[in-house]
């Protein structure tokens, strides 16, 4: 008779109430998303001067990565490994946004720039702290592989409801209040929300892992093991899977960067289809069928392994952003609308596509964060060491290091197009560079990040088979290779 198979399991709703620590840091990331406008339109920075600073704190947010990484595998307090740092660096970044946007415009203009940069850098330390445990926490969450995609579907719900909410807000609610961009009274109303709610989320998400997160569960896992900071090096020189699963989820970051910049988003939404509430209505009207496609992919990685499903939809991705290219490039672009009144084709199509095309991308960015828990448990079988919080820093390092690039690359082509001074606004007319160059941010960039990360996954060990293997042996032999 078989044995019975054993796995650290966890209740559904804490897996479900653990994503909203991804929902409380994505809050912030798209409030960030529009600090390119206040730092131009309010704080007066120049748009190069905006891209350089950027740049340099998004590599900076990467260089805190590993260090962040070290001390949450350092530490075993009362209140557990991971809950101390999602709760302090969410007062970080909420202190942070409050300085930031409340007060940098009424700074003397030669402490202008200095004090941005160091309110910025406050923000990115809080940032790391919370996001290093949203790459990490699923490690003690749960082992077993039916268990670990169900996160994808939470993260893809929540991380919509963030991203599609704000720009429901913005695009729908404050943009028509405050007149656009050039209200400082808009970023005021809308930091006072993302502050609020994401410090509900985060609650919300130490709820969740409370039970996990306790010094018996965590000396079950690691035992007394010390951690040095050689062992980044030993880690990324033998542990390939998460070399590859790195380069796979880089390569899309950077994408994603690219295609879901604020700017990009002016340039299709408020001057090519000349309706910017559109940016926020097409998350709440696409929301429930994108979940049909997130819960497809879920089956599939809980039948076939989180490396198939990656694949799978990755694939799928390339071919529905192509089709999305061909629906931009119609002239009838303008004529997109979501009003009861007058469907025409052109908004079937886009929605339609959209569903698919934003369900596959869901799926591709939030399925390597359950796949990073693997790469811990793999480290753990082959090296005796459990070290989730080095293995997200890594996986985190990487990751920030080319969405800092992506924010530099859509600096750079604004520059190329002669947008120094000024960022593309709502309303600006439709050139054909504009046209253009929109549909290569926007569709071209992520079929070229889709398709470095699939040639990457063809050297991921991972499979469903291994990760069955790798888990019942580390029951079986207390955390270490059975030699």
């Amino acid at each position: 008779m078989k044995p019975k198979e054993k796995y650290n399991n966890a209740k559904y709703w804490q897996i479900g109430f653990f994503s909203f620590n991804n929902a409380a840091t994505n809050l912030y990331l798209a409030l960030m998303g529009y600090i390119s406008y206040y730092a131009n339109s309010i704080a007066g920075f120049g748009v190069v001067l905006i891209s350089v600073i950027l740049t340099a704190q998004n590599v900076f947010d990467a260089v805190t990565d590993p260090v962040v990484g070290f001390l949450l595998d350092q530490t075993k307090g009362r209140f557990g490994k991971f809950r101390p740092f999602m709760l302090g660096g969410n007062l970080l970044m909420a202190l942070s946004s409050v300085l930031m946007y409340f007060t940098t415009h009424e700074v003397v203009s030669y402490l202008r720039v200095p004090y941005f940069v160091l309110v910025y850098a406050l923000f990115v330390l809080g940032y790391t702290f919370q996001t290093v445990v949203a790459k990490s926490g699923q490690s003690i969450l749960t082992d077993n592989p039916r268990q670990r995609p169900v996160s994808t579907y939470f993260d893809s719900l929540f991380i919509m409801a963030a991203y599609g909410g704000t720009a429901l807000f913005v695009g729908n609610y404050l943009v028509p209040k405050y007149g656009g961009f050039t209200n400082e009274s808009l970023f005021r109303e809308y930091v006072f929300w993302v502050v609020l709610l994401s410090l509900l989320c985060t609650i919300l998400a130490m709820i969740g892992i409370a039970e996990k997160d306790r010094e018996e569960h965590l000396i079950r896992h690691a035992g007394y093991q010390k951690i040095y900071v050689r062992d980044y090096w030993e880690i990324l020189k033998n542990n390939k899977p998460i070399r590859m699963l790195i380069i796979a989820a880089c390569t899309d970051k950077f994408a994603s960067t690219v295609y879901s910049h604020t700017t990009v988003g002016v340039m299709l939404y408020g001057i090519m289809m000349k309706d910017y509430g559109i940016s926020g209505l097409i998350g709440v009207v696409t929301a429930v069928p994108t979940l049909f496609v997130v819960s497809a992919g879920i089956r599939v990685a809980q039948k076939m392994g989180q490396k198939k499903s990656l694949v799978w939809f990755t694939t799928l991705g390339i071919f529905f952003q192509m089709i999305m290219m061909l629906v931009l490039m119609s002239d009838q672009v303008h004529r997109i609308h979501f009003s009861w009144t007058g469907v025409n084709g052109i908004t079937v199509w886009f929605v339609g596509i959209y569903i698919l095309l934003n369900g596959c991308k869901s799926i591709t960015n939030n399925m390597v964060v359950p796949m990073i828990a693997d790469c811990s448990d793999y480290e753990r079988y082959r090296s005796g060491k459990f070290v989730p919080g080095l293995m997200g820093a890594l996986f985190s390092f990487v990751d920030k290091v080319f969405a800092a690039l992506g924010t530099a690359f859509v600096g750079i082509v604004m520059m190329i197009m002669g947008y120094n001074r000024r960022l593309p606004q709502i309303g600006d007319a439709v050139t054909p560079e504009l046209k253009w160059t929109t549909l290569f941010l926007y569709c071209i960039m992520p079929v070229i990040g889709w398709m470095c990360s699939l040639v990457s996954m063809r050297h991921y060990a991972l499979d469903k088979e291994t990760m069955h293997e790798i888990v019942q042996n580390l029951r079986e032999n207390g955390g270490r290779k059975n030699t």
